[in-house]
């Protein structure tokens, strides 16, 4: 039986400065990442990575251009088929880049609680080893691909 996966999208959010956000997880403190969630049904994935981004950081999408898609890439999750008989996702990833020099406020309060945290960091200084373990691998290859950077990240 072929393993399914979810089908979602993720949010590589860069500021004119070229430092891009993290969110730190509320789940699992230990853990940052970029914005991400599910496609629903009937939902395009430019539809989907917008909805994320203002559900888990606040970011209207008027504050953002979408650049650039890449995809997909694919992660197991280590404890195998979730509930809903997922063995992973699959990832649709997005730069967008914000309008202006200026950093957005970004208000956790107002959000869906997925974050309890942001940071921006730049592409050298990217933290791998804080992404969680499944993902790492990903986060190496969409680092690569969207920034040519083909150094181990710390």
């Amino acid at each position: 039986m072929p393993k399914r996966y979810r089908p979602n999208v993720a949010a590589i959010i860069r500021r004119a400065d070229g430092r891009v956000l993290l969110g730190q997880r509320s789940d699992f403190p230990d853990s940052w990442q970029f914005p991400q969630g599910g496609i629903d049904p009937g939902e395009t994935p430019e539809q989907a990575v917008r909805r994320e981004v203002e559900e888990e950081v606040g970011l209207p999408a008027d504050l953002y251009d979408l650049r650039e898609r890449r995809g997909p890439y694919r992660y197991d999750f280590p404890s195998g088929p979730d509930r809903r008989g997922y063995h992973g996702q699959e990832q649709w990833y997005f730069r967008c880049d914000l309008h202006g020099p200026e950093e957005p406020a970004i208000d956790l309060a107002r959000t869906c609680g997925e974050f309890a945290g942001v940071l921006w960091v730049t592409i050298g200084d990217f933290p791998l080893t804080s992404v969680p373990a499944m993902k790492q691998e990903v986060y190496r290859a969409v680092l690569r691909e969207f920034f040519g950077r083909t150094e181990d990240w710390r």
